[in-house]
């Protein structure tokens, strides 16, 4: 029997799911499924520029396992651009993160930086106020 399947912590959704050619008609069977996970190895490193160990820590899991996620990541990506196919991010064996955790809190988890954003702006509108009031 295979061991189970460990989560991998993501931050959040991607806010689009769907990228693809825009001169093209595209079908369904023409869509590379790429898994949330992928997607989130792809932020952390590329987007973020963590290096793969850092990577690791923020998705609770192995660097190999990182290295290998990132590996289908980046084949999936080469094959929607070269090849002009859509690219769909859906699925995966993951666990959204709450944005309270110790290992969120250096600027790369868009949970916790859009909290800490909100947060900040809730000090500034307080501040105002009163200032307002007096």
């Amino acid at each position: 029997m295979p061991r189970p399947r460990k989560w991998r912590k993501v931050c959040c959704l991607p806010e689009n799911k769907r990228f693809g050619p825009l001169n093209a008609s595209i079908k369904q069977e023409s869509f590379i499924a790429m898994t949330v996970d992928e997607y989130e190895t792809i932020r952390l490193i590329d987007l973020e520029g963590l290096i793969q160990e850092e990577c690791a820590d923020k998705m609770n899991i192995a660097r190999t396992t990182v290295q290998r996620i990132y590996n289908d990541a980046r084949k999936k990506l080469a094959e929607s651009l070269v090849n002009g196919k859509a690219l769909m991010i859906e699925g995966g064996d993951y666990k959204l993160c709450d944005g309270d955790e110790k290992t969120c809190g250096s600027g790369s988890c868009r949970k916790h930086r859009c909290g800490r954003g909100l947060r900040e702006e809730a000090k500034k509108t307080d501040a105002n106020q009163k200032e307002d009031d007096h």
